[in-house]
């Protein structure tokens, strides 16, 4: 089996970065190397999954503050519109007080 540090599409960096140029579709030499890459990309998509994590920890006090604020206005709104409710319901019931409403056609 050959090594990823032998192979022409294995890069290290100055840093020591790893850099895989291979493509699964066209440069796979050996069966492990397609299991080598479909390792490396699970684990970039983990490192991502854990990045979005940690970037919603970090938002997500300032999200309950909004949603806080949001209900506080949404509470606010409502009981200022609650007499043009109780206006309405008020209206509906006064035909009936005065004997039937309004003759139907």
């Amino acid at each position: 089996m050959i090594q990823c540090e032998q192979c022409e599409f294995f890069h290290r960096g100055e840093n020591g970065e790893v850099a895989f140029r291979c493509d699964p579709f066209r440069t796979v030499k050996e069966r492990e190397c397609l299991a080598k890459w479909q390792l490396i990309k699970i684990n970039q998509m983990v490192a991502a999954y854990q990045s979005t994590l940690e970037y919603y920890r970090k938002l997500a006090p300032m999200q309950e503050k909004m949603f806080k604020v949001m209900e506080r206005e949404l509470d606010d709104m409502s009981e200022t519109e609650r007499w043009k409710i109780s206006e309405d319901e008020e209206d509906e019931d006064t035909p009936e007080e005065w004997g039937g409403g309004m003759p139907k056609h």
